[in-house]
């Protein structure tokens, strides 16, 4: 066949008038981007370790929410400790995950002045795994989280907010039912406590281990994943517009969650090789801006 052959019959192919076209491209330019879900972990993801924000995160988010993204904290920070970075971010997200997914709060208004519900809590009985990890950790910090959001302690936590806990014997711990167990062991390492957990197993609660030795607790089957799972079908996003961005051992499950469905997960660079396997896809360090980095490219 020539090229002459290939080419359509004389007005069989139809054009628009060269206004009309220009119109076109610009309804197309202005189109709104789908609106997207997209999930920050707070320590070591938007927050250096000497609690300074991300290079560029403040301006990045609020790009992201400009262009009509809901950008949102999944920590496993308590609520009392999250809203005040979601202050310092300039954020207002309609929901938050806190507590490693045991909790979702819930803004109630419209405005910088709405105040936010608990949405969703989940607690369990603490009694068996406080028993159980008291016994093979002598010396060893203890919290809880009740479901109201108060805390109470047993020993002084380092580099934990304590404002407004309260200090307690340990056998007070279990008096009630919790939505968090946090243990902090000053002597112990990361991978201590990574081999102390399959030695002696817990059974019927969901952890995470921190990269400074402490083990974060919650009810079976609950994590950051469970909790944003809830959040995008109350938002109604679907769940390839999803992307979560972590660090640690308790963003895995969330990573895991978000790529399974369609949607992406990106790993700070600092993270440890079990969080950037999880996620797929690993991106700048947290003092390298990596969050700003990501959403600038979106």
């Amino acid at each position: 066949m020539t090229d002459e052959a290939a080419l359509p019959d004389t007005g069989a192919v139809e054009s628009a008038p060269k206004q009309e076209a220009a119109d076109a491209v610009a309804d197309l330019a202005d189109a709104p981007v789908a609106r997207m879900l997209i999930a920050l972990d707070i320590d070591g993801t938007v927050l250096l370790e000497d609690d300074t924000l991300s290079p560029g995160v403040v301006e990045a988010v609020a790009d992201a929410q400009a262009a009509g993204h809901e950008v949102m904290l999944a920590t496993g920070r308590s609520w009392d400790s999250t809203h005040t970075i979601m202050d310092r971010l300039g954020i207002r997200p309609e929901y938050a995950v806190c507590s490693n997914g045991a909790i979702v709060m819930r803004r109630t208004g419209e405005g910088d002045a709405a105040p936010y519900e608990r949405a969703h809590v989940e607690t369990f009985d603490p009694t068996e795994v406080l028993t159980l990890l008291g016994e093979h950790l002598a010396g060893a910090h203890f919290l809880v989280e009740l479901p109201d959001g108060s805390r109470l302690f047993t020993d002084y936590l380092d580099d934990w907010n304590l404002e407004g806990a309260n200090r307690v014997s340990f056998d007070q711990l279990s008096e009630q039912p919790v939505c968090r167990v946090v243990v902090v062991a000053p002597e112990k390492t990361d991978k201590d406590f990574l081999q102390l957990v399959e030695r002696i197993g817990l059974s019927q609660v969901s952890y995470a281990i921190g990269w400074t030795a402490w083990l974060d607790i919650a009810p079976q089957g609950v994590d950051k994943s469970t909790a944003l799972e809830l959040v995008r079908e109350w938002l109604g996003i679907p769940p390839e517009r999803v992307l979560v961005m972590g660090d640690g051992r308790n963003d895995i499950e969330m990573m895991q969650w978000a790529v399974r469905n369609g949607g992406r997960a990106i790993a700070m660079h600092q993270g440890p090789p079990e969080v950037h396997a999880a996620a797929g896809e690993v991106g700048l360090s947290v003092t390298e801006g990596g969050v700003a980095a990501v959403l600038r490219a979106l």
